[in-house]
C-alpha cells in the first residue's frame, strides 16, 4: 500500500515538473520571438508622431495602453472631466517637506554638541 502511494506521488511530481518545464520553454520562446519582432520594426521618427489638440500623444506609449488607462480612470472616477494632468510644482510644498525632514534630525546643526568630561 505504501509502495503504491509513493509511486503515485512520484508519478504526479514527475508530470508536474515536465509540464512546468514545458510551459517555461514556451514562455521563453515567446519572449525571444517578440523581442525579435520589436527589433525588426523600427520606431517612428519624432516628427511622425501625431499630437492631439487636448491631450498630446506621447512617443512610445501604445494607443491600446492609453485607451485602457482612460477606461480605467473613467470607471474609477465616473463621468468627470479631467482638464489637466501634471506633476505638482508648488514651492511651498517643497519648503514644507524640507522643514519636516529637518525637524526630525536627532540634534540641531546650529548649536554645538556639548559633552561632559
Amino acid at each position: 500500500m505504501i509502495d503504491s502511494t509513493l509511486y503515485k506521488l512520484f508519478q504526479v511530481s514527475a508530470i508536474s515538473i515536465v509540464v512546468s518545464m514545458g510551459v517555461a520553454v514556451v514562455i521563453k520562446l515567446l519572449v525571444m520571438l517578440t523581442a525579435r519582432l520589436e527589433r525588426a520594426t523600427s520606431a517612428p521618427a519624432m516628427s511622425d508622431v501625431p499630437e492631439g489638440k487636448i491631450c498630446p500623444v506621447n512617443f512610445g506609449i501604445p494607443e491600446e495602453d492609453i485607451a485602457a488607462l482612460s477606461a480605467a480612470i473613467f470607471v474609477a472616477m465616473g463621468p468627470h472631466k479631467i482638464l489637466h494632468i501634471a506633476e505638482a510644482r508648488s514651492g511651498w510644498a517643497n519648503e514644507g517637506r524640507a522643514a519636516q525632514h529637518s525637524s526630525h534630525s536627532t540634534h540641531s546643526h546650529s548649536a554645538p554638541v556639548r559633552t561632559r568630561h
